[in-house]
């Protein structure tokens, strides 16, 4: 698809220019702006086993280590809510933040203490998927999402996964035991596998629905400098030239039971939604190792180093390590994919937000999309999509992820060497003290 090649390689361009970063010492985040509207994210970084194709900030787990991180997850809760934050959103992710249940349900308790939550997202994994954990995270958690990737066994297989976390059969059981139990249940599937067919695709998306998940996203396969290694040497080089069949192979498999909430999210109709992307949040606050916050045009960055993670935060500070400040347009390059990522674009409120049309700011990325086909609707209002419009913010959200990876790789230089071999899952040693245990 000539479209989606010109569309990579100019946002691969224009990522070179604006994604690196500042080192910086700046003690706190900018405080809240009146009336404005966040989202918290918090990040757990420990997992059972090391995904090959994973590029987040995640470590082999250690029970002492992450204990001593959960309680620091916390201080530094508190310290954001000392800012004058507070939040209606909270959005758990990892690594696998079920990990340690009893710690992630007193962290939950404490973010709804501080702060105003409606809903909480929760990430987990399948062999997490057990009434004893179920049933400490319904009321506490709205939508639980399942790292499922694929049923397939052989790609199961391929991912390191088959062993921890069951075969396709045990996996799609574990999810239809408990799909009714959270107010939505998503699964997380990816697509493009090297060795993936259509047949196993489409398979795959059967299964799918019939898990009796309310929500299912389906991520392509993305590529980050720090796992390319590991990922060529598992699952194989990614071809980006089958993607758009593959996505229309989705978008038809989940044309009558499911509609579109997002460019890659598809949710069982008159199902309600909680989407785990900042559509409806645009500005967020990240907490944890390796978490990121966007505010007031600002992308800041927090250590991936566990060892400083603990220094900072035990020492009474929240440190941001490195800070990138976006201008004005790119800050209206970034609202554009963002809201039309979730398949609606409000040209009014672009233009009260930032002072102008985005037919005049934005006008080449506007003619490009409009040449292509991608506007379904395109008036004084509003911009939707048509399928081929979301496929096309699929590439787009594919190739910001994976500058959003080379931002982590920055972010990775810093660490020890013991530390670098625990991401790579060279290692299983404590790399920080134990610290206090929670009671």
């Amino acid at each position: 698809m000539i479209s989606e090649r010109i569309l990579t390689l100019t946002l691969r361009y224009l990522a070179r220019q604006n994604l690196e970063l500042v080192s910086s010492n700046r003690q706190v985040l900018p405080g809240p702006r009146q009336g404005g509207s966040y989202m918290l994210y918090a990040h757990v970084p420990f997992c059972e086993i090391l995904c090959p194709f994973c590029s987040f900030n995640r470590f082999v787990f250690n029970e002492s280590a992450g204990r001593a991180y959960f309680t620091n997850l916390r201080s530094e809760m508190r310290m954001v809510a000392d800012l004058g934050y507070n939040f209606q959103a909270m959005y758990i992710g990892g690594g696998t933040p079920t990990i340690m249940i009893d710690e992630l349900c007193e962290t939950i308790d404490l973010g709804r203490r501080l702060f105003d939550l409606r809903e909480v997202s929760c990430e987990t994994n399948p062999n997490h998927m057990t009434a004893e954990i179920v049933d400490r995270l319904k009321g506490r958690v709205q939508r639980l999402s399942v790292g499922v990737q694929s049923f397939d066994d052989g790609l199961l297989a391929q991912m390191k996964r088959l062993q921890k976390f069951g075969n396709g059969t045990q996996v799609l059981k574990s999810i239809q035991k408990f799909a009714n139990q959270f107010p939505t249940l998503n699964i997380d599937m990816i697509f493009n596998f090297p060795s993936q067919t259509q047949e196993i695709l489409a398979q795959d998306i059967k299964t799918a629905i019939a898990s009796n998940a309310s929500q299912i996203s389906y991520y392509p396969l993305m590529t980050a400098p720090s796992v390319a290694k590991t990922m060529s040497d598992t699952v194989g080089r990614v071809d980006y030239l089958r993607e758009v069949d593959f996505y229309k192979t989705i978008s038809d498999g989940f044309n009558h039971e499911f509609e579109p909430t997002s460019a890659w999210t598809f949710s069982r109709k008159h199902d309600g939604m909680i989407d785990e992307y900042i559509v409806d949040y645009e500005e967020y606050v990240g907490i944890g190792s390796g978490a990121f916050s966007y505010l007031d045009g600002g992308l800041y960055v927090n250590t991936f180093s566990l060892n400083d993670y603990k220094e900072i935060i035990e020492s009474g500070r929240i440190l941001v390590t490195s800070i990138r400040q976006f201008d004005k347009l790119q800050q209206m390059r970034y609202r554009f994919m963002m809201e039309l990522f979730g398949l609606r674009l409000d040209k009014q409120k672009f233009r009260k937000d930032f002072g102008a049309s985005i037919e005049h700011h934005l006008w080449a990325e506007l003619a490009f999309m409009q040449f292509n086909g991608a506007f379904e609707v395109n008036d004084k209002k509003y911009i939707t999509l048509t399928p081929k419009g979301r496929y096309l913010l699929v590439a787009m959200m594919r190739e910001f992820f994976s500058q959003v990876d080379h931002i982590r790789d920055q972010g990775r230089r810093t660490l020890s060497e013991e530390e670098k071999d625990l991401f790579l899952g060279l290692d299983t040693a404590p790399v920080i003290s134990p610290g206090p245990t929670w009671c």
